[in-house]
């Protein structure tokens, strides 16, 4: 009896630490303070050096966590990647993760060599553990701090954070398995990390195609789809590891793979995805937190902090500026670039690699990783806001977006039925405005159910249902979320190229003779984009307006503030003078005049 006791003890305690780390993220939500501090501080305070007293090595145990934990991370990093998204960031984020890792380790080698006397392969290894950021941590403080990120420097953060866990993965085990056997060759590396990316990448495409094919074709009861696809990635990445390829590159492609396709019960799925990474990441905080041994930290806290300090200064900057040096990024943008390089939970596991295999200083590559990671959340983690509008890399949040309810339709994949709230002071609300890509289908009100017709005039209070396809149901936040005060357009912009938003495409027709529609002349060139756009506008974006085309190129509170006017090359199209052309031209003609005389 008193084993089963003690099962039930070990069962309550972890209830009470899971719960424990649920509630303190209310708190870390409102200051700011990276989660992970929060959920490693529980696992010290319930370790046999705090009060909880518990004593916790086991290291397997560890290891098993944070590999099904960091892999469903990756699956669901891929899952909300959209193709659009990073078509455009690809080339320099794929460098970041790659490149910029290896340079990362390198450049951090001699200073560990140095202050913790080391080895050159030693060094080296600690660099690698180090060397990746976590996307995780990134995007939290990013959400927390409230602010926006410009859609470049975003989407670079966000495919580098998910794309370079898998080669400092397989940059540590290499060099692990040197220390261990003491001896590998250039050609043995290289041959390991193609067999591992190429073997990686074909099963997890496949694997995605297969859930996608499964998702859709099996009539699967209501509820098990989320289990399901869980599960599939799970063993995406428990074979890729099994054939000795890289499990989590492969579990992060097929997460791209499904999110990127027509599937059932999508929602559903990243919903419970998001509930499951959530618990795993504070499984596995915790268990690291109680790993660590605050007495043996004392003995090497100092030279760590000192690699903290040149990871974040010196190495991190370092690879980001080599790195994107053949790309179009501006100096603040690549600041705010390596300075957002954050470390996670993904560094202390893999410091507990060394430990599984019973290397030598084993703990000590623990212990530095978990100084780096609470000095990286607490100097970067903190002044990532203040940084980001320094830098002017991304603007402060206005507004909290819409609450959106999305809903399957059972037996098509086409659509689904998205609802919102309708504010008093929406886009939707004060304009009527609507993309044509969606359609509404009914509306409550005083819990009743109504069609658009009988709803119509619609109020504010109302709750509306669209039809709209899945993969565009986000844009349609933009409608629903309190319009930004308008400024009166400016106009000195109107007619030289560049226009307000505020202008109406009748004015635009009227200077520049193209054809509009009767019943779009009064909508706004701000309007038309928001109307026509299958997503949210960014800048540069392209419309066709008869024989113009209009760019997008100053975006604010969400709307298109300033728009180019790209005139046809082979046209000549009339373009009413400025002031200063008209004062130049009779300066001229007057010229002119005095010459002939």
């Amino acid at each position: 009896m008193a084993s089963l006791d003690q099962v039930s003890v070990v069962i309550l305690l972890g209830a009470v630490l899971v719960m424990a780390g649920i509630l303190s993220s209310l708190l870390a939500l409102r200051f700011g303070a990276p989660l992970l501090l929060v959920f490693l501080a529980i696992g010290m305070l319930a370790g046999d050096a705090g009060p909880g007293q518990i004593h916790f090595d086991d290291v397997r145990t560890t290891y098993l966590v944070g590999s099904v934990a960091l892999a469903l991370i990756l699956f669901d990093g891929g899952l909300r990647t959209k193709f659009q998204s990073i078509r455009a960031v690809l080339a320099p984020s794929m460098v970041l993760a790659t490149i910029g890792v290896l340079l990362t380790a390198l450049v951090t080698a001699p200073v560990a060599r140095y202050v913790l006397d080391l080895n050159w392969i030693e060094s080296l290894l600690v660099g690698a553990v180090v060397a990746s950021t976590d996307a995780a941590a990134v995007f939290l403080l990013v959400h927390t701090q409230g602010l926006r990120l410009r859609p470049r420097v975003g989407a670079t953060l966000e495919v580098e954070s998910g794309t370079n866990d898998p080669f400092a993965i397989f940059l540590t085990l290499m060099l692990v398995e040197f220390i261990s056997i003491g001896q590998s060759s250039p050609g043995h590396v290289i041959a390991e990390l193609v067999r591992e990316g190429v073997l990686g990448t074909i099963i997890g495409v496949i694997g995605g195609r297969l859930v996608v094919l499964a998702l859709n074709k099996m009539p699967l009861p209501q509820g098990l789809h989320a289990p399901f696809v869980t599960t599939a990635a799970l063993v995406i990445f428990g074979g890729a590891q099994i054939s000795h390829a890289s499990g989590f590159l492969a579990v992060y492609l097929a997460g791209i793979i499904i999110g990127n396709r027509p599937t059932r019960a999508h929602n559903s799925v990243v919903t419970f995805l998001d509930a499951a990474t959530w618990l795993a990441q504070i499984v596995m905080f915790v268990l690291l937190g109680l790993l660590v041994s605050p007495q043996r930290l004392l003995d090497s806290v100092v030279p760590a902090v000192i690699v903290a300090l040149v990871l974040m200064l010196v190495a991190r900057p370092v690879a980001v500026f080599l790195c994107l040096v053949p790309f179009r990024f501006n100096w603040r943008e690549k600041v705010f670039i390596a300075w957002t390089g954050l470390r996670g939970a993904v560094a202390i596991f893999l410091a507990s690699i060394p430990m599984l295999v019973g290397l030598s200083k084993a703990y000590l590559y623990f212990d530095v990783a978990f100084v780096v990671v609470i000095i990286s959340l607490l100097l970067q983690g903190w002044t990532l806001g203040p940084a980001a509008r320094w830098l002017h890399v991304a603007l402060p949040r206005v507004d909290r977006g819409p609450r959106r309810v999305e809903l399957d339709l059972p037996g098509q994949l086409e659509q689904q039925l998205v609802g919102y709230p309708v504010r008093a002071k929406s886009l939707f609300f004060r304009r009527g405005l609507i993309p044509s890509w969606s359609k509404p289908t009914l509306v409550i009100r005083d819990e009743r159910i109504l069609s658009p017709a009988e709803a119509d005039p619609i109020a504010a209070g109302d709750y509306i249902y669209l039809l709209a396809p899945p993969e565009r149901a986000e844009a349609l936040d933009r409608f629903f979320v309190d319009m930004p005060p308008s400024s009166a357009p400016d106009p000195h912009l109107l007619g030289d190229f560049m226009v307000s938003g505020e202008h109406t495409l009748g004015e635009v027709a009227g200077i520049y003779g193209v054809a509009v529609a009767e019943e779009e002349k009064q909508l706004t060139l701000a309007d038309y984009f928001d109307i026509h756009l299958h997503h949210a506008p960014k800048e540069g974006a392209e419309l066709v307006l008869d024989s113009i085309v209009l760019v997008a190129r100053s975006i604010g509170g969400g709307r298109v503030n300033v728009i180019g006017l790209r005139l046809p090359e082979d046209e000549e199209v009339t373009v009413p003078p400025t002031r200063s052309q008209r004062v130049k031209r009779k300066l001229a003609d007057i010229w002119s005049q005095v010459a002939g005389v």
